[in-house]
């Protein structure tokens, strides 16, 4: 590599344009822009939202274990490799159609190939009784998150050059929007569309069989709708040239990797990394597990869901709000706040879990009374808030961090660092539950009731399987404990690095 490409792109010095920190974001000229990249992480968020939705649908209708939950996250995982495609990305590209768009476009046409593909097998896979086919499934929802993984790290560097330099801290405004809104289409829509008595509830004068739509008609829909706003971008969409951005010099795929490899190097990023990759352990118990849980004593996913639509709306509004502030050169400073107030809240939503059984069960018979929604969507909220506002706030950090020359590299690295740090955590909170949880049969104390084969047994001679360790509860424990512990080694830490990263 010559000298002077080394001087000038030395990934020692991760730079922040002073003029980004300094100018005031005004949107006049660029709310298309704005607009167009809101609706390109609204179609990232939707592979996103399809691997969460499949659980919930899996565990209503009983036929898996935690185990298996554990096992379908693996299709998360692609998200985990994204800094593996960031230098590919950033470096091979098509001239003519442009560097960003050389890629988005085949990958979202595939990736509404696949919907189109698996809308007409679903029903098979997925069946209302029986054991689903598992393995097509994972697969599926796989093939579609390694493209999606892909896609993320496309629009994640195009969010850095889109838009004027004085508003890419609206790229983080943009993510945090427009993610949750896909995440929020793709996972509540197949379960409260799909719903007979949520639609002839709400949405009906005179109750009918079956939902406003099926599982296979939303995810068709969906498909074209990937396969036409692909075809719209590809026409009307004009990229920058490359050699209007922020000191552009195209650079081999074994230079990206160098420079990667030197990024990673670095003694603030290994601190970072380490940092990104414990955040999440303290609060992964109490998010997923706990709606399982839920729905385990009694409650119905549909009435989850409901709630779950009411947070995706204040999200939403909350954002308008906060955007402004939060994207300053202290983001940092505002997630280390909300970690010990979200720490503490794991108990509240854990004595929810505890409680519920015993709120809704009437001597036998499932009845939720209206208080326990009340009790049940002020905690969802409460969590929710505080669960959005740091991932702002983290996002904001690391738009303000990535140098947009390198776009796709750096905000691929931190993302995947986050994302890792939410994953591994949530695939191992799961295996603890089913691990720590203890149970027997009411007629034969030797039988543990560990696998299905012996729950039917005890089933067959007249007995039933009581839980009398509930491995959830040890879980959360031990996640806050690890959150504690997190905090008060990396809260001064993280703020000195983010007072010397802004003073570069």
């Amino acid at each position: 590599m010559d000298k002077s490409y080394k001087d000038e792109y030395d990934p020692e010095e991760v730079r922040v344009n002073k003029s980004t920190v300094t100018n005031t974001p005004n949107l006049k000229g660029d709310w298309l822009n704005f607009y167009l990249l809101l609706f390109l992480y609204i179609l990232q968020g939707f592979p996103i939202g399809l691997s969460s939705t499949f659980p919930i649908i899996l565990q209503s209708r009983k036929m898996v274990t935690y185990e298996e939950q554990a096992l379908f996250s693996i299709v998360l995982w692609p998200y985990t490799m994204k800094v593996l495609f960031a230098p590919l990305v950033d470096s091979l590209y098509i001239k003519r159609i442009g560097r960003r768009k050389s890629w988005l476009l085949p990958i979202q046409f595939l990736i509404g190939t696949i919907l189109i593909y698996t809308s007409k097998n679903i029903d098979n896979w997925l069946p209302e009784t029986g054991k689903p086919n598992l393995r097509m499934i994972i697969c599926v929802i796989f093939s579609i998150n390694v493209l999606s993984a892909i896609q993320d790290v496309v629009v994640d560097a195009w969010s850095l050059t889109m838009m004027k330099k004085n508003n890419v801290g609206y790229g983080a405004t943009c993510n945090s929007v427009g993610l949750p809104i896909g995440m929020f289409i793709a996972s509540v829509g197949p379960i409260l569309l799909v719903s007979e008595d949520i639609n002839n509830k709400y949405f009906r004068v005179t109750p009918t069989t079956g939902g406003l739509m099926t599982l296979q008609s939303f995810m068709y829909l969906w498909g074209i709708i990937f396969v036409l706003i692909t075809i719209l971008i590809g026409i009307f969409k004009k990229e920058k040239c490359n050699s209007l951005e922020l000191d552009h010099k195209r650079i081999s795929v074994f230079q990206n990797y160098k420079l990667l490899w030197n990024i990673l190097k670095k003694p603030e990023i290994k601190l970072l990394a380490i940092a990104l990759l414990t955040a999440r352990f303290g609060f992964s118990a109490m998010e997923a597990p706990s709606n399982l849980k839920l729905i385990d004593a009694g409650v119905s996913k549909d009435d989850i869901m409901i709630i779950v639509t009411g947070m995706y709306a204040m999200k939403f509004i909350m954002t308008t709000f906060l955007s402004k502030h939060i994207s300053g050169p202290k983001c940092m400073d505002y997630y280390l706040t909300m970690t010990p107030i979200r720490l503490f809240w794991s108990i509240t939503c854990m004595g929810l879990v505890y409680y519920t059984p015993s709120l809704i069960n009437n001597n036998g018979d499932i009845k939720v009374p209206v208080y326990y929604y009340c009790l049940l969507a002020l905690i969802f909220a409460v969590n929710e808030l505080l669960s959005f506002f740091m991932l702002l706030a983290l996002y904001a950090f690391f738009c303000r961090l990535s140098d947009p020359c390198f776009g796709g590299t750096y905000m691929a690295l931190f993302n995947t660092l986050y994302f890792l740090g939410w994953l591994i955590p949530n695939t191992v909170v799961l295996q603890m539950i089913d691990f720590l949880t203890f149970s027997t049969c009411s007629n034969d104390i030797k039988n543990n009731c560990l696998t299905p084969d012996l729950k039917n047994v005890c089933a067959a001679n007249g007995g039933s399987c009581g839980v009398y360790v509930d491995g959830y509860y040890i879980t959360i424990f031990i996640s806050i404990v690890v959150g504690s512990i997190w905090y008060f080694v990396f809260r001064n830490r993280l703020k000195n690095y983010q007072l010397i990263r802004m003073r570069v």
